[in-house]
């Protein structure tokens, strides 16, 4: 049964799915949609042309489908849309997409938002991402599935990161994330794989160790990046992971790719 606090504002027009709880002091605007089982603990606010998909919690004081924070949106009636399973924990705060990033801000399912964090327009967010506390995701970024950013760490706008990176907390990232690749720093750089995150997402030993063989022959100081990429690729073809990596470098992307130190590069 759907439950709607005495003093929440459900606005004319928004659809509320079955044992949906909007809790105290809650305010749901009219192009809300709240699928199944959706929970808006208090003190929560949904507008926009926004869609929260089943099971999705929210925790007080968060701030969802807003306009977004850029000086060239002129009211466009872009999109949220966030999937199931995801956990939005207190003020924070994720924005609707614009014209000039193809009008949709999308997150996945089993997501985690701890407090604080921000997830700009026209962002592109995949499943079980965690963003950890005080998180900002400036516009226009793509995050892999099984993605993680540490505390405090920056995210520049149109950088991508893989699936399965992690970023450690207070980095500044300015650059792309290699899917399994682990960053650090201000400016970041890349420190290595996200062996543990690996380890504990039951990737094997054989696949771990063949990673790491890539990893080397790609961020090797010999020839030029073209090469060692080409190389890498025909080497490891026979790797699905080695070639999520290796089609992500080859992507057309806004930002260079996250490069480790020339001390740490063997």
């Amino acid at each position: 049964m759907t439950q709607i606090h005495p003093t929440a504002v459900v606005e004319s027009g928004a659809r509320l799915g079955e044992n949906v709880f909007v809790g105290p002091f809650c305010l749901v605007g009219p192009n809300v949609e709240l699928a199944d089982g959706v929970r808006l603990e208090s003190h929560v606010v949904v507008t926009g042309f926004t869609r929260i998909g089943p099971r999705t919690r929210i925790f007080p004081f968060a701030s969802v489908g807003h306009q977004p924070q850029d000086l060239k949106y002129a009211g466009e009636e872009s999109r949220l849309e966030i999937g199931a399973d995801n956990v939005i924990r207190e003020a924070v705060t994720i924005n609707p997409g614009t014209r000039n990033g193809g009008m949709l801000t999308r997150i996945g399912d089993g997501c985690l938002f701890m407090a604080n964090s921000h997830v700009a327009h026209d962002c592109l967010i995949g499943n079980h991402v965690i963003l950890a506390n005080s998180v900002p995701l400036a516009g226009h970024i793509t995050v892999g599935d099984h993605a993680f950013v540490g505390g405090l760490a920056a995210v520049h706008q149109f950088v991508r990161i893989g699936a399965h990176a992690m970023i450690g907390g207070m980095s500044g990232v300015e650059q792309d994330v290699i899917p399994y690749g682990l960053v650090i720093g201000n400016r970041a750089h890349l420190q290595g794989l996200n062996i543990v995150g690996l380890k504990r997402r039951g990737f094997t030993h054989d696949q771990i160790h063949t990673l790491r063989r890539a990893y080397r022959s790609l961020f090797a100081q010999e020839g030029t990046l073209a090469e060692r990429l080409a190389d890498v690729a025909q080497m490891f073809a026979d790797s699905p992971q080695v070639m999520d990596i290796v089609a992500f470098m080859q992507a057309d992307s806004q930002r260079s790719v996250c490069m480790p130190r020339l001390d740490r590069a063997a």
